[in-house]
């Protein structure tokens, strides 16, 4: 047995196949078998059931997992820590965000986080909130900045910054400075799609309401940028995260609504993983931010 068998094991188990197993680690499909045989060997047990033409991971070889994913990941965490003292150590971080985090409020706090660390490597990837929490599950990056649900107990779960979400219109809608809660059932509501952490608000709050059910849901759209160009087009009214509008407000684009009584205002979270060691980037952007 060795290292590279285990990350092999775990290669296949977040797949799902040997044959995008060997795509990924560009070797054929036997090697990435033999990797696996040579485990099963030394355990005197089958991680794997291949019947029916499909392959399942057996019991044994989803008790081994989680082992095998904390020695990989320990393995690589040690070669960082011996290159870091031979001087040889490139100072990188890998962060993960959801969409209104990452479009909106990470480029300017990581423009300064690099001008105070010109050296560090920064790489940045935007998914929805599940997608980013399982790449940090499976250490496909270092941080999680997200705005959504944490559900997952094992993960390590801080509050970083509030996120205020906003009524706004068109410059040339009627409305001015502040409406009535039933006000928005004589308008056209743009929202994000079904599933979308920032839907998800909204339509608590309108739920608090009494309102959800009678709101005129006229459009659904994808893109917060969509959204912002089919109001400022006068087709209806919405609410979004202030990050996401605050230029258009800032040029009169857009026109910011309040509405009496209400302030919808949510949490965002830096999430990670318990590790016995940080590497050097983790510890600089964690005291950064």
């Amino acid at each position: 047995m060795n290292i590279e068998s285990l990350q092999m094991f775990c290669l296949v188990v977040d797949e799902g196949s040997i044959s995008q197993a060997a795509r990924l680690s560009y070797v054929s499909q036997p090697a990435v078998t033999r990797q696996i045989h040579q485990l099963e060997n030394y355990y005197g047990v089958l991680l794997f059931d291949r019947t029916d033409g499909t392959m399942k991971v057996t019991v044994a070889g989803k008790m081994l997992y989680p082992y095998a994913k904390t020695i990989v990941h320990d393995f690589k965490r040690s070669k960082e820590v011996i290159k870091q003292a031979m001087g040889e150590y490139e100072i990188t971080l890998h962060l993960g965000a959801s969409f209104t985090i990452g479009e909106y409020l990470l480029p300017s706090l990581l423009g300064r986080f690099k001008k105070e660390i010109p050296e560090m490597k920064v790489t940045l990837t935007i998914k929805n909130t599940p997608n980013v929490l399982e790449d940090l599950e499976n250490d496909v990056i270092d941080l999680a900045l997200v705005e959504g649900l944490v559900e997952n107990e094992s993960l390590i779960v801080e509050k970083f910054a509030d996120d205020e979400l906003i009524l706004f219109c068109s410059p040339e809608h009627p409305w001015a400075g502040k409406v009535q809660m039933d006000e928005l059932l004589n308008e056209r509501m743009i929202m994000r799609e079904s599933g979308s952490g920032t839907r998800l608000v909204v339509e608590n709050m309108l739920h608090q309401h009494g309102i959800l059910e009678k709101i005129n849901g006229y459009m659904e759209l994808g893109s917060t940028q969509a959204i912002k160009g089919a109001v400022e087009a006068g087709l209806g009214i919405s609410i979004l995260p202030r990050l996401t509008v605050a230029r258009e407000l800032s040029l009169g684009l857009l026109k910011e609504v309040d509405i009496e009584g209400v302030t919808i205002k949510r949490n965002l979270w830096l999430v990670k993983k318990h590790q016995r060691f940080h590497k050097i980037g983790v510890t600089k952007f964690l005291d950064f931010i």
